[in-house]
């Protein structure tokens, strides 16, 4: 099946998405992050998009914050049969916008990165911090993602079909 006939699936923030049927993710972010997880060896993957780094209280774990969002995508990959060595990372996000002195993006990607040392997971590829957003498109059967940079983000580009 081509990409152009895979079914398309628009990730909010703060949540999770996993398939082992081919589809497309795509989701925007600005400071939030966006962790793509794909197996090489089964071949299908899955996306994250957080808002906040870390939270260290159990009532706020959820997929809000970058420590249980990343976590969390590598355990429902582990649980549909991925092994760590077979997962390859892909980060995206953590913009600044300009003019803004926020560090939000920063420590999004700092997290990310983390998570995914810790747990094993080898970083193919990063687009990150600078001053632009992103709308990214990412096949799960390919593992292949295509980012767009725009300089603002628009109601617009919200908005699901």
């Amino acid at each position: 099946m081509d990409i152009a006939n895979r079914p398309e699936y628009f990730l909010q923030p703060g949540y999770i998405y996993f398939t082992r049927t081919p589809a497309v993710v795509r989701t925007v972010v600005g400071t939030c992050v966006a962790v793509c997880l794909w197996d090489q060896t089964n071949q299908f993957g899955g996306m994250n998009h957080f808002l906040h780094p870390r939270t260290r209280e159990p009532e706020q774990a959820t997929p809000k914050y970058g420590n249980v969002a990343t976590a969390a995508l590598i355990r429902i990959m582990e649980d549909a049969g991925c092994r760590r060595e077979d997962l390859v990372a892909q980060i995206a996000g953590g913009a600044r916008p300009q003019g803004s002195d926020s560090t939000v993006g920063d420590a999004n990607v700092t997290v990310a990165r983390e998570v995914l040392a810790r747990k094993g997971v080898r970083v193919a590829s990063e687009d990150v911090g600078g001053t632009m957003g992103r709308k990214i498109l990412f096949d799960t059967a390919t593992g292949q993602m295509v980012i767009l940079k725009v300089h603002s983000i628009r109601e617009s580009d919200w908005v699901v079909d």
